[in-house]
């Protein structure tokens, strides 16, 4: 096996520990976005309804609920907010631990339910995302930017809670997969129900997947208007295309209309017109859904805030951007220049018109989790570019694009593994999260579930983590010359220390460290 092949697979095989490992849950926090899909699930199993009045009543009240008012008793029932696919999900994993245990606690239907509907789908996300990478860059590249995807972005946050976002981006990323292959003749025109079924299950799973999908649907339009050459479909097959689509989303669509009507009283009545607290309702008013016109004070917390914003502890994304030229160039990504601009125009677009701080309590902005594997070939692209380039300036700039990769996984793994933020904190690295694991409050894990307290538990997975930094950092950085090392650890160097210049450490950085403490899963001894 060769050194480069060996190293790959110690990368990926640290990556899948990480994944697998990591339990970054505190049930005193009662978790709204989670526990009311997992709410759900009890109700399915337990009273065979889909409100969730009876399992408050046994287990507690939980967050991100909708209202409704019936004429009979007890005149109120209670929803989710949500859209339904991951409360359906969880019915067997809670019926199978409800058999199996009798009394199942939060704890043990959280884990469970992550790892099959949310940590292994996004293991296979990465997988899928390198399969595509390795035909358009090389191998090297495409293993460890997988790997920077999978550790250094949202993508790990939110692979990591039992939430909607890390499961639409696969799905999305999936139905794209399907529609390029299908485009390109690699794959039967049967390949369309896939790309059908994968955009209905989007849709069902988060509403706002809407968005990508019609994006989408109008990128596979001009693909077959405008074929590119050796494209082996065009225009005629155009409709065979929207019928088959048509035909493998509709039991999806059809079947999230009918919970609507069923819990709401209308198909097109989404559990946010009905908010339970009244307190949020005014998000969604307005405009479509509570998007209106764009607001500069949005965009630019949603991209740039040093609290949560899409750069901030990701900024090896901002290479995604400086590489978009390049996608129109090569002839095995040309045709992606449009849909990747489309994407991150129309995900711009609503993450500025809605109302930011609609984002608490999360590591970013996380209806813009579905862009970022978007944006990781065209900085492939870049890196590759800069590295081939012989250009005095390349070998500077290849530095400083190979240190924020290393950054972004070192940032965003030590915050995912930590992955409640509240919204007062100055920024998550160092007002939140250093502070509570220098306490000894290291990241609850697996292995504490399996018996080893912490923080022995917690520094196996902090230790996975530094394992991952540094063979990455030698996969970038082994063979570069000195130049690249230095503008490379000069990149890490300024975007930790621009982290640390924007903490506070005021009483709102202590009162959180000191919150979050209060209610840690594995406290230390």
């Amino acid at each position: 096996m060769e050194p480069g092949e060996r190293a790959s697979r110690w990368l990926w095989g640290l990556t899948a520990a990480l994944y697998l490992t990591a339990f970054p849950y505190h049930p005193g926090l009662r978790s709204p976005n989670e526990l009311c899909r997992l709410w759900q699930s009890r109700a399915i199993v337990e009273d065979g309804r889909l409100d969730l009045n009876g399992v408050i009543q046994r287990d507690g009240m939980v967050g991100d609920l909708s209202r409704v008012e019936t004429p009979e008793p007890p005149g109120v029932k209670l929803y989710p907010s949500k859209a339904p696919l991951l409360s359906f999900l969880g019915v067997p994993v809670y019926a199978v631990l409800k058999a199996a245990l009798g009394r199942v606690s939060d704890v043990r239907q959280v884990y469970w339910s992550r790892l099959f509907f949310v940590v292994l789908p996004s293991l296979f996300g990465v997988w899928l995302l390198r399969r595509f990478l390795r035909r358009r860059l090389e191998a090297a590249w495409a293993d460890t930017l997988a790997v920077v995807y999978a550790v250094g972005t949202l993508a790990f946050s939110y692979a990591e809670t039992y939430m909607s976002h890390q499961l639409t981006a696969v799905l999305l990323f999936a139905a794209f997969y399907a529609a390029q292959r299908t485009l390109e003749g690699a794959w039967r025109p049967r390949g369309w129900l896939l790309v059908g079924a994968l955009s209905g299950l989007a849709v069902l799973n988060e509403y706002t997947a809407a968005l990508t999908v019609v994006v989408l649907a109008a990128w596979v339009v001009l693909r077959c208007l405008r074929p590119l050459p050796g494209q082996a479909h065009g225009a005629k097959a155009l409709p065979l295309a929207v019928g088959l689509v048509v035909l493998s989303s509709a039991p999806f669509l059809g079947a999230l209309m009918a919970y609507h009507t069923v819990c709401f009283g209308g198909p097109l009545e989404s559990g946010y017109k009905h908010l339970n607290d009244a307190g949020y309702q005014g998000w969604h008013l307005g405009g479509f859904l509570g998007i209106r016109f764009p607001d500069a004070r949005a965009f630019v917390l949603s991209f740039f805030s040093p609290l949560r914003g899409f750069f901030t502890l990701s900024p090896a994304l901002l290479l995604g951007v400086l590489g978009l030229p390049l996608l129109r160039r090569g002839e095995a990504t040309r045709g992606l220049f449009s849909l990747t601009v489309m994407l991150l125009v129309a995900n711009a677009y609503f993450t500025s018109s809605f109302t930011y701080d609609s984002w608490g309590w999360c590591v970013g902005p996380r209806h813009l989790t579905p862009l970022v594997p978007f944006l990781v070939l065209p900085a492939g692209l870049w890196l590759e570019a800069r590295e081939r380039s012989s250009e005095s300036s390349s070998a500077m700039l290849l530095g400083l694009g190979l240190g924020l990769a290393v950054s972004s996984v070192l940032a965003m793994g030590l915050v995912g593994l930590h992955n409640y933020v509240p919204d007062d904190v100055s920024t998550s690295l160092f007002g939140l999260v250093l502070p509570v694991y220098r306490d000894g409050f290291l990241p609850p894990t697996l292995l504490w579930l399996l018996g080893l307290d912490n923080p022995l538990s917690g520094l196996a997975v902090l230790l996975e983590l530094l394992a991952l930094v540094v063979l990455l950092s030698w996969r970038f950085l082994g063979s570069r010359p000195g130049p690249v090392v230095v503008a490379a650890a000069a990149a890490v160097a300024v975007h930790l220390g621009l982290l640390a210049l924007a903490t506070t450490h005021d009483e709102h950085d202590v009162g959180a460290v000191h919150f979050l403490e209060s209610v840690w899963l594995a406290p230390p001894r």
